[in-house]
Formats: C-alpha cells, sequence, structure tokens
C-alpha cells in the first residue's frame, strides 16, 4: 500500500520539476526564436528549436499515458477492486507527467480510494494537499466534498465545519449540492442543531428525492430523529416511515448510531 506522505512529498516533488520544466523549455523555445534575428544567425536555431519540440512531445506524450494508467481507477474503486485500482494509481502517480492535471486527478483518485478503504485520516491528508494546489473547480469541490465526509467520520467537527462553509460560499451542481445536504444533515446531528435540520423541510424533503435510495432515506431518517428530538412525533413517524420504504432499516442505520435509536421506538 502506497503511503499517504509518501504520495504527498511525490506529488509536490512532481508538480515543481514539471513547472520548471515547462518554464524552461517555453523559454528556451522564445530564445531560439527570438536570437538568430538578435544575433544575426538566421537559420541556426532551427536544430535546437527542433530539439524542444521533440522534447516537448515527448514529454507530453508519458503525461497522457501517465493520465490513461489512471482513468479506470474510480470504476474500479466502485466495484471494490481496491488492490487493482491501488496499482493503477501507484503507477500513474509514479510516472512522470509534464501537465498537472494528470498529477491533480491521480491524487484525487487515490483520496477517493482511501475514502472508499474507510480510512480517513489518509483521505483527509490526501484532499488537503491537492486542496492546496490550484485546480479546475469540479475537482476542488469534489475534494472538498470528500474531505468534509472524512472529517464528519473521524468527528473533526470544527474542520467539517469549516469545509461547509467554504461549500456553502461555491456554486454547485445538482450533485453536489445533494452531497451537501447530506453533510449538513449529518453534521446537524453530531452537534444537535436540530432545528436547523428542520429548516427548509419541503425543500430538503425534495432534494432527497432525487438521491439514490438509501442517501434519500438516510436524511429523511436524519430530519425523523431532529423532529423527535423537537418534540414533533407526528413528523418524526411520517419521515421514519417514508425512510422505511425506500431502503432497509439496517442499511439506513450503519455507522449512524443516532439512526438506531430512531428505529428501535415501537410506535
Amino acid at each position: 500500500m502506497l503511503p499517504v506522505e509518501t504520495a504527498i512529498s511525490r506529488f509536490r516533488r512532481d508538480l515543481a520539476v514539471s513547472r520548471f520544466l515547462r518554464v524552461a523549455l517555453m523559454g528556451s523555445a522564445v530564445m531560439c526564436l527570438i536570437g538568430g534575428p538578435l544575433l544575426g544567425t538566421h537559420g541556426d536555431e532551427a536544430i535546437p528549436l527542433a530539439a524542444i519540440v521533440a522534447i516537448w512531445v515527448l514529454l507530453s506524450y508519458r503525461s497522457m499515458s501517465a493520465a490513461r494508467v489512471a482513468a479506470d481507477s474510480p470504476s474500479l474503486i466502485a466495484a471494490g477492486e481496491f488492490e487493482l485500482a491501488e496499482n493503477h494509481i501507484a503507477a500513474a502517480l509514479r510516472t512522470f507527467s509534464l501537465f498537472r492535471s494528470a498529477k491533480l486527478i491521480g491524487m484525487h483518485h487515490l483520496a477517493l480510494l482511501r475514502h472508499a478503504q474507510r480510512r480517513w485520516r489518509e483521505s483527509t491528508l490526501l484532499c488537503q494537499a491537492l486542496l492546496a494546489q490550484r485546480s479546475a473547480p469540479a475537482l476542488a469541490r469534489s475534494t472538498l466534498l470528500m474531505m468534509t465526509d472524512s472529517m464528519l467520520q473521524m468527528n473533526d467537527l470544527a474542520g467539517a465545519y469549516a469545509a461547509l462553509g467554504r461549500l456553502c460560499r461555491q456554486k454547485l451542481n445538482l450533485h453536489e449540492a445533494l452531497a451537501l445536504q447530506q453533510l449538513q444533515l449529518d453534521y446537524g446531528w453530531r452537534v444537535g442543531a436540530w432545528e436547523q435540520m428542520l429548516s427548509g423541510l419541503g425543500a430538503k424533503l425534495q432534494m432527497s428525492e432525487l438521491m439514490p435510495s438509501v442517501n434519500a432515506a438516510r436524511s429523511q431518517a436524519y430530519m425523523a430523529v431532529a423532529a423527535l428530538k423537537t418534540g414533533r412525533r407526528d413528523l418524526a413517524i411520517w419521515l421514519r416511515r417514508r425512510a422505511e420504504l425506500m431502503a432497509d432499516s439496517q442499511e439506513i442505520t450503519a455507522d449512524r448510531p443516532i439512526l438506531r435509536e430512531l428505529f428501535a421506538l415501537a410506535w
């Protein structure tokens, strides 16, 4: 298994080396183009310029190879093929890439793998290292959502609160908004913010209906607990019944002890 500290160190080193090479190659190309006219040596710049272009093409090809190696990682993770995904990701991270995007995606896949393996601390560290770099907004939002969930699983409520605040200030697509609502409800029961969990109940129910069945059921179970804690017994019963129609109670309560209390009640 690839140690997280090693992966992060290599990631930062590779980004620095690739940035240096890009600047050096582009600077050399510019010097070749303007050096001839300035020095009066027309035509002599063709050979070094061709060499620079060849080096750029070769390194670009290696970069694309690294991206292709890592491309199958998410599907392997989703299928539970963690060992095979680990091998693909490790190979991608070991392969030099001239462009930042391949390394950023490789790190994101490694964080995704550690999250799926329930190695919350390692997933959080990888996400933090990734968020420290400038990346595409969609990748940054996905990483932030994953980091928030990992922090909640570790019960790092201060870190999760800060991450949720960052997410709330961003423009999210529908998938990200659904994930955010789930995280907010998960955070809410951990801190006992029962009233806030029920705020905008109608909109939250509509959002939950767009989620996968287990997530939808869990969201409504969270709100049922909040209703129970605030003395709204009829609402709690209604929400619990809706949740039970969508998923089995054991799936809903997995790793969520507060929800076991809800389904243990005999109404």
